[in-house]
């Protein structure tokens, strides 16, 4: 995955202006009943400092695209997976309540089940069905080569969010708006540094196999705990897919492979909320006897961080819609849209979770 690294400053502060001051407004439930409201306002999503997103422009000439009033438009959303994990139902919802709030003349929405092969025919669909512009969550990073190109061929414009595909920007598709991978990595490494005290075993749940997101988070991770924290052993990495029960599943093994383990990096929080849960039925003290730091930012993993059940959680944002929107309208405005527009992510632990509770999703 070899991405050109040009900086296009003046098409992201554009696009800065644009959305700097959307508040997302797709916050979901979660799956326990907790009572806490929403604070839309606090969940907004907004991209970064111009130097923050790269790559070459890509506007509407360059594309070949006709230009195109959303107001008029056929939309298609391809979400890549079931809508039981937080994060999808935040980030399907956020889509949603934008469309509605731009106007857009109609909206199709698919899910792919975590199967490739259904999302490629989802997409697919949704062009016989006559989509105009398309916003894609892809499942993998590769994969999707012949979705993409059959909306090339129609000449529909393909904006990726929250994980990247290994194909050509500005010809496959228009442009990536996530998050810094990588940082998330880094940043969840500091705070197990600052936790732990920079000594312990620790045991790495990844994610699904087959996306940036989990090479990245894990590069990030593993890479700032060489540069800054030798005395923090990464002891097992185990996959558990970004599922709740595969992570519980996979963390009641190494409790009985290695029951030294004295820390938990789970790359996202439903894994380490599956670890909570096998830790508590262990007889160990989550957060205590086992610190746990993961990626997301939903709600019932900030509200374990309240209870003393975890340690820290670096958000992944996915209130996408908003942005998505802003990003579309600039760039059928005839405006270049940068490569990649990386977007700020917030932290959470013990001294700002029971403030920030309203705005994790």
């Amino acid at each position: 995955m070899i991405i050109q690294r040009r900086t296009r400053t003046l098409a992201v502060a554009c696009l800065l202006a644009a959305t700097a001051t959307l508040a997302a407004s797709g916050c979901s439930k979660s799956e326990s009943s907790d009572t806490a409201t929403t604070d839309s306002s606090q969940g907004a999503q907004a991209a970064k400092t111009p130097e923050s997103s790269s790559g070459s422009g890509c506007s509407l000439q360059t594309y070949g695209a006709p230009k195109l009033d959303l107001k008029n438009a056929v939309v298609g959303f391809s979400q890549s997976e079931k809508e039981a994990n937080p994060f999808r139902i935040a980030e399907t919802q956020s889509i949603k309540d934008e469309a509605k709030k731009v106007g857009v003349k109609k909206l199709l929405t698919t899910n792919a089940q975590s199967q490739l092969s259904k999302q490629i025919s989802d997409i697919q669909d949704m062009l016989s069905q006559g989509a105009q512009f398309l916003i894609v969550a892809p499942l993998n990073s590769d994969g999707l080569e012949p979705a993409l190109k059959a909306a090339a061929a129609k000449k529909v414009p393909v904006l990726t969010i929250d994980r990247k595909v290994n194909s050509t920007a500005c010809k496959d598709y228009v442009a990536f708006l996530g998050s810094d991978f990588v940082e998330q990595g880094k940043r969840a490494a500091d705070a197990m540094i600052k936790t732990t005290g920079g000594k312990g075993k620790v045991a790495i749940l990844l994610g699904a196999s087959g996306n940036n997101v989990t090479t990245d988070r894990t590069k990030g991770f593993v890479d700032q705990l060489k540069a800054e924290a030798p005395g923090l052993e990464i002891v097992a990495q185990q996959t558990g897919e970004f599922a709740r029960d595969k992570g519980q599943q996979v963390m009641e093994q190494l409790i009985q492979s290695k029951p030294d383990i004295t820390a938990v990096y789970a790359e996202n929080d439903e894994m380490g909320l599956g670890a909570v849960t096998a830790l508590k039925a262990a007889g160990k003290k989550p957060g205590k006897d086992v610190k746990i730091v993961s990626v997301d930012g939903t709600r019932n993993a900030v509200q374990a961080l309240v209870n003393g059940e975890y340690n820290a959680v670096i958000e992944s944002n996915p209130r996408f819609g908003p942005l998505a929107f802003a990003t579309a309208q600039k760039f059928y405005g005839g405006e270049e849209i940068p490569e990649n527009v990386i977007i700020t992510d917030r932290a959470y632990d013990e001294s700002n979770a029971k403030a920030s509770l309203g705005g994790a999703f």
